[in-house]
């Protein structure tokens, strides 16, 4: 039988880690079906919190001093960052010198494993060992593929190599390329607190004292002090005292006409 008319089935595999290479580099846009596969591994976090505050603020531009003394500038801040405070969103314009500011950066590291399994089916079309091969695919077209070096193939059972490809060959090619990957993904946190109030102002200058007059309450009398002079009612009439008057002039007369009779 001619080689040339055999219709021999090849399979050929192999694994590729790093994703450094792929199973038969095509020469132009081949009929390749690709399943990917991916395996998450277990995530870690880091958390860094750093804090400051604000010194000044120009514009779009924001000077922090940071809680070890460092003075640290921001320029041009775009007017789209914010800061949570007190549940609001504050942009740079309203950031106010002595608002303490905390920024929390979250960083999360997954691991994972992507697997990408790519078959091609097609016939022996033309062989350049020991890296290339011809293929003639479903749809007619011939497509080039490159084989990886040392590449072995199995024909009836027997182990070869491209040098043991022939045009006819019917070729089923899978490439299983493992890559290990690194997933690193960033939150970052913007919050703040607002600014102590301001002190009382000091006063100075000439002070009002206000005076309130109070009444001033009547002396208690104490139980020692002498009891004030009572008056006592008018009760009797002046007629007695005037019968009496009358009864001293009578007596009074009738002692002087006495007199005068013995004097006679």
């Amino acid at each position: 039988m001619n080689p040339i008319q055999q219709s021999q089935s090849i399979v050929f595999k192999w694994v590729m880690a790093g994703g450094t290479s792929l199973f038969l580099t095509l020469a132009a846009g081949a009929q390749v079906q690709t399943s990917t596969n991916v395996e998450h591994g277990a995530a870690t976090q880091s958390v860094n919190v750093e804090r400051g505050e604000v010194v000044a603020v120009s514009g779009n531009n924001l000077i922090v001093k940071r809680e070890d003394g460092e003075i640290l500038d921001f320029p041009n801040v775009p007017d789209s960052k914010t800061v949570t405070v007190d549940g609001k969103q504050l942009t740079i314009h309203d950031l106010k010198p002595g608002m303490k500011l905390e920024r929390t950066t979250v960083v999360t590291t997954t691991p994972r494993l992507v697997t990408t399994v790519k078959t091609v089916s097609g016939k022996v079309f033309h062989v350049t060992p020991p890296n290339s091969v011809i293929l003639t695919l479903e749809d007619g077209t011939n497509q080039s593929f490159k084989i990886p070096r040392g590449q072995k193939f199995t024909v009836n059972g027997k182990e070869t190599d491209a040098f043991g490809l022939r045009k006819g060959m019917v070729v089923n090619a899978t490439a299983v390329t493992e890559s290990p990957e690194t997933v690193v993904s960033h939150e970052v946190k913007l919050t703040g607190t607002p600014p102590p109030p301001p002190p009382e102002p000091i006063q100075t200058g000439a002070t009002l004292l206000i005076f309130v007059m109070r009444p001033v309450p009547a002396p208690v009398e104490s139980a020692s002090a002498e009891p004030a002079p009572q008056t006592l009612p008018k009760t009797a009439s002046s007629f007695p005292l005037i019968g009496l008057l009358g009864a001293a002039f009578c007596s009074l007369a009738l002692g002087l006409k006495i007199k005068r009779a013995l004097s006679a």
